[in-house]
C-alpha cells in the first residue's frame, strides 16, 4: 500500500477502492466477486479464485484446530456457506486430516448434517438471515 502511495502516486480514495471493491477472488479472477459467477464460469482465473479461496479457509481452520487443541465441527453458514456445495466440499477436502469425512451426497443436497457418520469432525450447514443478525447487532450497540 505505501508502494501504491509513495511510488505510484495513488490518492488514499484509489487505494481504498482496490483494497474494498476490486481485492478478493474478483482481483485473483478478475471475474466477479460473486462466488454464483465463478462457478458457473469454465475460465482458468475463477477456478484459481476459487482454489485459493478454499485453500485460504482450510488453512484458517486448520489455524483454529491448532489453537484449540482439536476440532469437534465446522458450520456453514450465509451466502456461500449455504449455497455452494462444491465451495462447501473444496473446503472439506482440505480439512480431512483433522478427521472431517464429508457425506458428499448429503453436501450436494444440502442437508444440515453435511459430514459422514462415522466422522471424527463433525460439518454443518445452518442457514441465518445476515440482514438480521446485523439489525440485532446495531441495536445491541445503539443506546435506548
Amino acid at each position: 500500500m505505501l508502494y501504491l502511495l509513495q511510488q505510484k502516486g495513488y490518492s488514499v480514495e484509489a487505494v481504498s477502492d482496490l483494497l474494498y471493491r476490486r481485492s478478493g477472488v474478483l482481483g485473483l479472477s478478475g471475474i466477479s466477486s460473486d462466488f454464483r459467477e465463478l462457478l458457473a464460469s469454465n475460465d482458468r482465473h475463477a477456478r484459481f479464485a476459487i482454489d485459493v479461496f478454499c485453500r485460504s479457509v482450510a488453512r484458517q481452520i486448520a489455524s483454529l484446530a491448532a489453537a484449540l487443541g482439536g476440532l469437534d465441527g465446522i458450520v456453514f453458514t450465509a451466502g456461500v456457506g449455504e449455497n455452494a456445495a462444491p465451495i462447501r466440499s473444496a473446503i472439506c477436502r482440505g480439512c480431512a486430516w483433522l478427521g472431517l469425512d464429508l457425506d458428499e451426497a448429503a453436501n450436494r443436497h444440502h442437508h444440515a448434517r453435511i459430514s459422514a457418520a462415522n466422522s471424527r469432525v463433525s460439518a454443518f450447514v445452518i442457514k441465518t438471515d445476515e440482514n438480521l443478525m446485523i439489525a440485532r447487532h446495531a441495536r445491541a450497540v445503539v443506546p435506548r
